[in-house]
């Protein structure tokens, strides 16, 4: 692949963004900014490494990603988030990558940092992402939430070594603070793709969600907040379907 360029999307990330651009110092061409109109020292702090910066009003996640894709001058794109960084290991995997590719884009193992532990098991691990990737044979595409790299058809994929380091909550209420709109937005997609759930639906899926991710997914070697983060999780299954139950009701998003 040659080159890669590295492009971010930011608002309001002075806490974060050093790490970020720090991480892939050694194996970018070049690092894109794309900035919401941040109001602290976001701007600032990415001068400070000689980033190309953007600044662009925000309408949604899959446009300003997009938008920043078609910033790079490299076909080959890096999109990580401002809360994301590489470890070493990926670091030396992309490097190995750019000498000799036969893929048009790569999956990586994402590790989520929660609460201040590393998660290693359960429902949040590995995580998996495709995030280096040929723009020119992808691009970001989605519904409502969680948002994905979509890549032409017969695209050949790899998979690298490594991992994504993502900062997700600090603290329970901050998770829980996101919960309703998470929920709701996972409701409207299902409801846009005519999926429907009964009684039975509602009651047995949170449970299958905590079973699967405590034990089958070794969620409970994480400790206590592999506990919280289960509970959670099953909790939010069941907030998502009653809600898609009552769109279909009333028929309005």
């Amino acid at each position: 692949m040659n080159n890669v360029s590295v492009v971010i999307i930011t608002l309001n990330e002075e806490a974060r963004i050093a790490r970020c651009i720090e991480s892939v110092l050694p194996i970018a061409d070049e690092i894109i900014v794309v900035d919401s109109l941040s109001q602290d020292k976001t701007k600032e702090i990415c001068l400070s490494f000689k980033v190309k910066f953007f600044e662009h009003p925000f309408e949604d996640y899959i446009s300003q990603k997009n938008y920043a894709n078609s910033l790079a001058k490299s076909d080959f794109v890096l999109a990580l988030d401002a809360d994301e960084a590489i470890d070493e290991m990926l670091c030396q995997s992309i490097l190995k990558a750019k000498t000799a590719s036969d893929f048009d884009g790569y999956l990586m193992n994402r590790m989520n940092c929660y609460c201040g532990k590393w998660l290693r098991h359960g429902s949040w691990y590995p995580d998996r992402k495709l995030r280096l990737f040929n723009k020119n044979k992808g691009k970001w595409d989605g519904l409502f939430i969680h948002e994905t790299i979509q890549m032409e058809e017969g695209s050949k994929i790899g998979y690298l070594k490594g991992h994504i380091l993502h900062d997700t909550y600090d603290s329970i209420d901050a998770h829980v603070s996101q919960f309703n709109k998470f929920t709701s937005l996972s409701a409207c997609k299902l409801y846009s793709q005519n999926r429907k759930i009964g009684v039975f639906g509602i009651l047995f899926k949170p449970f299958y969600h905590f079973i699967q991710g405590f034990f089958f997914k070794l969620g409970f070697l994480d400790g206590y907040y592999g506990i919280v983060i289960c509970l959670i999780n099953s909790f939010a299954t069941f907030i998502k379907y009653i809600k898609l139950k009552e769109l279909h009701k009333t028929g309005k998003l």
